[in-house]
């Protein structure tokens, strides 16, 4: 079986990475393959992307792309189920090649390109953290590679995971911060759009009002600040006025230390980020 990609692990980025390379057209359900132990959850996906439902790991690794979608602490069995039939998947003139033809691409956070390159010697390393707006085609996702990895390879994981958001490369070392901000921001942006809601609740609307408002405005303010490229200061010297509501409102959210709170949550998730690697 000849695949241009397959997945090993169809929970939820797994997923949203299919029905964004399918619905993107960047690959045909043909050219894909999914490895899901959950039978029932590969074969709902197969019907309604029309992908192929592969039969093991084995068969996923002969893929030219291989991504590795499931919960880290499944990854020491799969690369030894794989390592147990590397020399039969690659052929030996690839498998000495300095820069092989086939990669991996791991979603997998907390595994390290040290720890992928040692699992597969013979494949070119890529690392993403995505986070979990790309379930809607909204999120933000770094990339960090081996010296292994080509022009090609790299290509193709940009547009790989551009099918589900905006993406960016950094260095390794870079990866826990990244961690920290974009992986973990989604929780706390939840955590502020709850607060506003309940703000919106104290002083009288409905819950259901509130939310809307709270959401639509969280969305409204980050596309503003994206689509004309404006820091964030500015817009918020645009929104207040002398004596105005919005002022007094900030006021309030700086003698309660909102910046400073949200500088140690991004330093706390680093640390803990840093921490987890080590494990």
């Amino acid at each position: 079986m000849s695949l241009a990609l397959s997945i090993i692990g169809g929970g939820a980025m797994g997923s949203a990475l299919l029905r964004g390379l399918i619905q993107s057209h960047l690959y045909e359900p043909n050219q894909v393959g999914l490895s899901e132990p959950n039978a029932s959850q590969a074969e709902a996906l197969a019907q309604e992307l029309g992908i192929l439902v592969l039969p093991d790991n084995h068969v996923a690794a002969e893929a030219e792309i291989l991504i590795l979608a499931t919960k880290p602490q499944v990854f020491p069995t799969i690369a030894a189920q794989l390592a147990a039939s590397s020399s039969d998947l690659m052929p030996p003139d690839r498998a000495e090649s300095q820069f092989p033809s086939q990669s991996v691409i791991s979603i997998m956070a907390g595994i390290r390109l040290q720890e992928l390159t040692a699992a597969f010697p013979n494949r070119s390393v890529i690392r993403a953290m995505p986070n979990t707006p790309a379930l809607v085609g909204a999120g933000m996702t770094a990339l960090c590679c081996s010296p292994t990895v080509t022009p090609g390879q790299t290509e193709a994981a940009t547009a790989i995971f551009e099918a589900v958001g905006s993406v960016l490369w950094l260095p390794e070392s870079q990866m826990d911060a990244v961690t920290a901000l974009s992986g973990s921001g989604p929780g706390y942006i939840a955590v502020i759009a709850e607060a506003l809601i309940d703000g919106g609740v104290r002083v009288g609307l409905a819950r259901p009002v509130a939310t809307q408002l709270a959401i639509q405005t969280l969305l409204g303010t980050a596309t503003l600040l994206q689509q004309e490229n404006l820091h964030p200061a500015v817009l918020k010297d645009r929104v207040t006025s002398p004596g105005g509501t919005t002022i007094a409102g900030i006021n309030a959210l700086e003698q309660g230390s909102l910046r400073a709170t949200l500088m140690q949550a991004v330093w706390a998730a680093w640390q803990r980020s840093q921490e987890l690697g080590q494990l």
